[in-house]
């Protein structure tokens, strides 16, 4: 039986994963977003090749191989569902659930994952709109958009929110623009870097651009 893979490990793979989604990681990013210096980003990178988890060209992009973004997918899948089941389950606020789901995601079995997937009734998203990965390691494209793309007048519905800062997700919340809420978009104007939106208790939020790219919606 082959042998689990470290902590370190899932987290690098995990992160590659996610700067993948923006073009490739580059040593740079991953020492920024691990908080580590980029001669440790190198050895890693080095010893996730060796394994076949990661190509890497010598002064390009580091990108997962097929087998590199299964083992991703599968810490992904724990950590949403983790979240899904501290906020549903154990009442845990949806801007704390983060670290605590950092933590388990490394000591939780697949057998255990699947029987919380199951209890949940198979949550296609978690608490923040993040899709779920399936057992299989598939991802569904929910063609979302950012909100600062929408123009004045359009009706749409709050569909993933992208920063998992704490203070962020409270003022998301504070404002009523929780995925799945419907909202009317009223104005925008790029000179007072400002966008006007309605929430669905009639308060109208003035977002920042900054923040609006934080914030997607169904098409």
């Amino acid at each position: 039986m082959p042998s689990q893979p470290s902590q370190t490990v899932e987290d690098y793979l995990k992160q590659i994963l996610a700067l993948q989604g923006e073009g490739e990681a580059t040593v740079g990013d991953l020492a920024r977003h691990l908080r580590v210096t980029p001669g440790t980003v190198t050895t890693m990178i080095k010893r996730l090749a060796e394994q076949k988890l990661v190509t890497s060209k010598r002064y390009g992009g580091i990108r997962l191989t097929a087998k590199g973004e299964r083992l991703a997918l599968a810490v992904l899948r724990r950590h949403r569902l983790i979240e899904t089941f501290l906020v549903q389950t154990l009442g845990f606020d949806w801007s704390e659930v983060h670290d605590e789901a950092e933590r388990l995601e490394h000591a939780m079995s697949d057998r255990l994952l699947d029987r919380i997937d199951e209890f949940l009734g198979r949550p296609d998203v978690d608490p923040h709109g993040d899709p779920i990965p399936t057992a299989k390691g598939a991802l569904a494209d929910r063609r979302l958009i950012p909100l600062g793309a929408c123009r004045p007048g359009m009706r749409t519905r709050i569909g993933r929110i992208l920063d998992q800062d704490a203070s962020f997700l409270r003022f998301v919340e504070e404002s009523g623009l929780k995925p799945g809420e419907p909202i009317t978009i009223e104005s925008t104007d790029a000179n007072a870097d400002a966008l006007v939106v309605t929430a669905p208790t009639g308060r109208r939020v003035t977002l920042s651009t900054r923040a609006a790219s934080k914030i997607l919606v169904e098409r």
